[in-house]
């Protein structure tokens, strides 16, 4: 930040943020992101739900005085209390809003893969509350920054019911897009609970094939957007990757920004990594060696010299799943073994926990999440899978490239922003990518990888340091925040 630029009074309003609650990569953003800009001097703070599995006395909140008045339009007033936290590492601090009947229930968005039927007014009434807390708490903030559909109707109030409220008039929104996939789709009649004005049921702002769509609505209205990759910044003005709403995005294309997500450091570090049974570095890599036997051992695989490949994800058609599951029986025939860690949709936990049982020598699974055993895929593995049919920007290949695990990726978004593909000639590059959305392409990518395992160990060697060299930084991403959250000001306050 610049050393004469004023810090500036920044409000985080999501569903997630790590470590509280996290589906993916959202999760992630808003549990880093607010601390390394914290770091640069701004007065971050962060609003999310208290959904039942965060607990008070194990992140040690406190439950602030008063009571937050949330006007829910043909609902009425709806109150809640709000706890106080931080986020680990920081002084960033945290807002849980408290409320039973919207919160207090296992699951952020739903169960077993079956969305909660009341999602429309879970998230509505955290936009609301979000534009209601700066009064409790006698602070008047400079930006409003929502994530996703969850929030996306923060910009669209901030333009009509709170336009003139003097807590909120100055302060300038952006909207960052972490999945156009997931759009807040909902019944007219949600209108009502907006209550911003039947005026905004139309094509130019939040109808959609006669619904109300909330992402719709934020994207319009929003002061500036912006999405985790430059290269899903351009993917989602197109009609493979927009949803349906590419025209909305193309019509805003000057005002939609790409910033590259980060990786904590301290966290994904295998040079001190607590998880690993051995640490290691691009210098000496020998506990890759020890970090391998683990993990074969843990899943029961024969602890031998061959390509392990690793996978941990959410097991849905995003992520590639249904590819693997296509490509895999092919995959098999190579001197391979593959260990998949994940959760997501039930066929997938039925076929790859049925190849584990059919091929124990050859492939490992684990349905769940465990963040350790994430670590020690991460380290253990000789590459790392993600044929993602696209993806705004990914974590995991980062993360492999720090543990000198090359990535196999489908070349979309984020994974095409951060992997360079491997010069056999050159020995450039630091991952392995495809372009077709098929089984055919992913088979030939593993064999591709594994013929470089076996063939060309000066090729495997380059290819693992080249990762290792290379860092994806937070505080990189939050420079790139703090300039659009200043353009956004001048945009807003035409200075």
């Amino acid at each position: 930040m610049n050393q004469s630029a004023q810090p500036l009074k920044i409000l985080f309003a999501a569903a997630e943020a790590a470590p509280f609650a996290k589906t993916g990569g959202l999760g992630e953003v808003v549990g880093d992101l607010p601390r390394y800009l914290q770091r640069m001097g701004h007065d971050v703070r962060v609003v999310l739900p208290r959904y039942y599995s965060i607990d008070p006395q194990r992140y040690d909140l406190k439950l602030l005085p008063g009571t937050l008045v949330v006007p829910m339009g043909i609902i009425g007033d709806m109150y809640c209390s709000v706890w106080e936290g931080r986020l680990p590492k920081s002084e960033v601090p945290v807002y849980f809003l408290e409320h039973d009947g919207l919160y207090g229930r296992d699951g952020i968005y739903g169960v077993d893969n079956v969305a909660f039927m009341d999602n429309d007014n879970r998230y509505v009434f955290l936009s609301k509350a979000a534009l209601e807390l700066p009064k409790l708490l006698g602070w008047q903030p400079d930006i409003l920054h929502a994530h996703d559909w969850h929030t996306a109707a923060v910009p669209l109030l901030l333009n009509t019911s709170y336009r003139n409220d003097p807590q909120l008039a100055d302060a300038a929104t952006i909207l960052t897009i972490h999945n156009m996939q997931y759009q807040g789709e909902f019944y007219p009649g949600l209108m009502e609970v907006l209550d911003v004005g039947w005026d905004q049921f139309t094509f130019l702002g939040l109808e959609k094939d006669d619904q109300v769509n909330l992402l719709k609505g934020g994207i319009y209205q929003a002061t500036l957007l912006n999405t985790v990759s430059q290269g899903y910044a351009r993917e989602i003005q197109t009609a493979a990757f927009g949803w349906g709403l590419e025209g909305v995005l193309r019509e805003r294309s000057a005002d939609l920004y790409g910033i590259l997500n980060g990786v904590d450091y301290e966290e994904w570090n295998p040079a001190a990594d607590h998880y690993l049974p051995a640490s290691y570095s691009s210098d000496d890599l020998s506990g890759k060696a020890v970090c391998k036997r683990a993990l074969q051992r843990r899943f029961g695989l024969p602890e031998i010299d061959v390509p392990v490949f690793g996978v941990v994800s959410r097991m849905v058609a995003q992520k590639g799943t249904d590819l693997l599951a296509e490509a895999i029986h092919e995959m098999l025939k190579l001197d391979i073994q593959l260990v998949v860690v994940g959760t997501g949709e039930p066929w997938a936990h039925f076929f790859f926990g049925g190849m584990a049982h059919r091929h124990p020598e050859r492939v490992g699974c684990f349905i769940g999440y465990d963040n350790a055993l994430a670590h020690l895929v991460e380290a253990g593995s000789d590459f790392f899978l993600m044929p993602s049919a696209f993806e705004p920007c990914g974590l995991n290949q980062m993360y492999s490239l720090a543990y000198g695990t090359p990535p196999l990726v489908r070349a979309t978004g984020g994974l095409d922003d951060s992997v360079d593909n491997f010069d056999e000639a050159t020995l450039t590059g630091d991952g392995f990518k495809f372009w077709s959305h098929t089984a055919a392409a992913l088979y030939d990518t593993v064999g591709w990888a594994t013929w470089t395992y076996y063939n060309n160990q000066p090729g495997l060697a380059a290819l693992r340091k080249n990762g290792m060299a290379k860092r994806f930084t937070w505080q990189a991403a939050a420079q790139a925040y703090d300039q659009l959250y200043r353009q956004a000001l001048k945009r807003k306050r035409g200075a």
